[in-house]
This record gives C-alpha cells, sequence and structure tokens, in this order.
C-alpha cells in the first residue's frame, strides 16, 4: 500500500510503498482509511519537537486523525465488523490501567499512538484496537469527520472543562479560529452563554467565527488586548482559550484575562512566564488540555450528527500531502485538511 513516511527530521514526507497491516492480536482492527486529518502536531513532529520525548525510531507513517470503514477484525472483536464506517479515536489504550479505568484514554500507561508512536494513517489501511472505534451513523462520509478524531476531541475536552464558568454575561475569547478553534466556537456556543470573541490573523477565519455564533471578531496584532478589553467595558474577559500558543498570544492571553479569570492552553510552543505575584493578586486559573478521551469523541459525533457543529474541511490527495503541509505551515489552510487516498 501506499504511506506517507517520516524518514528524517526537517524533511520533507516520502510516498512509499509498503506491507499493509496484518492482525496479530484478538482485539486488532485494520482500518479502510476514508481520510486523514493533517495537523499541527504532525508539523512538530517532521521539525523533531518531539523526537526526545516519543523517542521513535524513523521511518514510519504519520496520521492521527482517522475514519474510514472497518477490512478486518481479531477473533475476540464483538462492537464491529467489517464494511463498518468508523471514526478512529487516536489512542490504542489497555483498558486495564487505572488511567483507562478512570475513563482517561490519553493517560493509559501502555498507550500506543498511531501516527506518533507507531504507523498512522497517512496510508491506505490503519492498525488500531477495537477499543478505539466509534461507528458513524448511516450516510456519514469518514472524511467528513476525520478530523473530530484529534482536532476535534481536542477542542471538546479544552471547552468542556471551561463550559460550567461560560454563564450568562460572560465573556469567553478564542485565539486562533483555525481547525481547532473554529469547533471551539460552536461548542462554546451549545455547552456555555458566554459571549464569544474571536481573534485571529485572518480575516476570512474571523469571518468563518462570525457565522458560527462568535459575536465580535478581533485582529490579532498589538492592539488584541485593547480590543478585547474595550469590548468587555474594561473588565477584562472570563476566558481565554488559546489554540496558537506562541509567546505573543501566550502574553496576552493572560493579559486580556479579568480578575478570576481562566487561561486555557490548547496551542504550544512557547513560553508561558507569569509573575506569582500576578497570579496571587488576579487569582487566575491556567489550564492545559491534552487531547480528549473516548467518551469526549462519542458526545462530540452526537453534536455532529444532531447538526449541532460543523467541521469546515478540505480534501487532498494523499499525494498532496507534502503540498498540504506547507499550506499549513503558512496559514493557508482554513478550517482543516484531510487527506483521502485514491
Amino acid at each position: 500500500m501506499k504511506a506517507a513516511r517520516l524518514v528524517a527530521y526537517n524533511q520533507r514526507l516520502r510516498l512509499e510503498e509498503v506491507a499493509e497491516p496484518e492482525i496479530t492480536g484478538p482485539h486488532d482492527v485494520i482500518v479502510k482509511i476514508g481520510g486523514a486529518g493533517v495537523c499541527h502536531t504532525d508539523l512538530h513532529l517532521i521539525q523533531g519537537v518531539w523526537a526526545e520525548t516519543l523517542g521513535v525510531d524513523l521511518p514510519y507513517t504519520l496520521g492521527h486523525e482517522n475514519a474510514g470503514w472497518v477490512h478486518a477484525v481479531g477473533a475476540a472483536v464483538t462492537t464491529v465488523q467489517v464494511g463498518d464506517p468508523v471514526i478512529v479515536h487516536p489512542v490504542m489504550s489497555c483498558g486495564t490501567c487505572l488511567a483507562c479505568r478512570r475513563g482517561e484514554d490519553m493517560h493509559c500507561e501502555n498507550l500506543v499512538f498511531p501516527g506518533l508512536t507507531v504507523d498512522g494513517g497517512f496510508a491506505e489501511y490503519l492498525k488500531t484496537n477495537e477499543r478505539a472505534l466509534i461507528k458513524l451513523p448511516p450516510g456519514v462520509d469518514p472524511a467528513d469527520v476525520a478530523p473530530y478524531a484529534d482536532a476535534g476531541i481536542t477542542a471538546y475536552r479544552a471547552v468542556r472543562k471551561v463550559a460550567p464558568l461560560a454563564r450568562p454575561g460572560t465573556t469567553a475569547v478564542v485565539v486562533g479560529v483555525g481547525g481547532l478553534g473554529h469547533i471551539a466556537v460552536q461548542l462554546l456556543r451549545e455547552l456555555g452563554n458566554a459571549t464569544i470573541i474571536a481573534v485571529d490573523t485572518h480575516e476570512g477565519r474571523l469571518g468563518m467565527a462570525l457565522e458560527l455564533g462568535a459575536a465580535h471578531a478581533v485582529r490579532a496584532g498589538e492592539k488584541a488586548v485593547s480590543s478585547v478589553r474595550s469590548l468587555t467595558g474594561g473588565r477584562g474577559a472570563d476566558i481565554v482559550i488559546d489554540f496558537v500558543g506562541s509567546d505573543v498570544t501566550h502574553r496576552q492571553g493572560v493579559e486580556m484575562l479579568r480578575k478570576g479569570g481562566t487561561y486555557s492552553i490548547v496551542g504550544y510552543g512557547g513560553q508561558l512566564s507569569v509573575p506569582s505575584l500576578a497570579m496571587i493578586n488576579n487569582e487566575f486559573t491556567i489550564v492545559g488540555n491534552l487531547v480528549g478521551n473516548y467518551s469526549e469523541l462519542w458526545e462530540l459525533m452526537q453534536l455532529h450528527a444532531q447538526g449541532k457543529v460543523k467541521l469546515h474541511t478540505s480534501r487532498y490527495a494523499l499525494d498532496e500531502v507534502n503540498a498540504v503541509l506547507e499550506r499549513l505551515e503558512h496559514g493557508q489552510v482554513n478550517g482543516r485538511a484531510v487527506l483521502v487516498p485514491a
């Protein structure tokens, strides 16, 4: 089968012919890929940002936002059968460790992460396990929902944490209305009652945010903080969710907060620095967010099925993977890019 492989850091992915994955365990499932989302994490993997943390030997196949059809199953698989359309939770969890028993799949002590630690879905077929699969409703095209598998549930997890704080009369700021941020705007609209302010550098994304439920759109830059404070009567925002995570957005995100506000971080790459006196005097809360768990993906798919959350996607052939990654790196992807094998 054809696969897009990371063979060396800071180099383009290489399209290669590799062997199809095989069933080796009773709970294994092989998925025929219908769509694989392209994520900023893929850029970070190529750049070697995760190299020391993951300790993975190259080469391997990227792609951790996957959906498709069940192609083959292990002997003990009972919840899906060949031909079922499915979305794949990105983590293959064991189900027996304490984290799994608590329902926090992403903290599994025996975690396997296709696309990060083993071969992922930038290919024609993907090997995963039964625990990772959610069947799609009839008529749902896997390519239309694949990015929910990471971008969607990461945004869902972040919004779900702050939703109890998004009461009527409060303000929530979404910094970065790209692949994750445009989902977060919709989730804040559905799960909370705050007035939503979208902040981005791109006019098209700001326009999309207004269409999806944001009340105000603010152009990112040095005036972003003053604009948010002006829109909040000088008090500052109750909630800021940062999907960019640069040094600039970290600084500005904290400066946008009112006293007692919550700064929620999803994007990464920068360095957050807040004086302890400012933390204490303002009683700020700072929250980190990893990818959502299986239950959160199931809940998000219910919202999608009800038409309450929609993905803005664009499709590309697997052969176009490097061009897509370049577009993503230069901020030229509006919403989420999805690779569709031929």
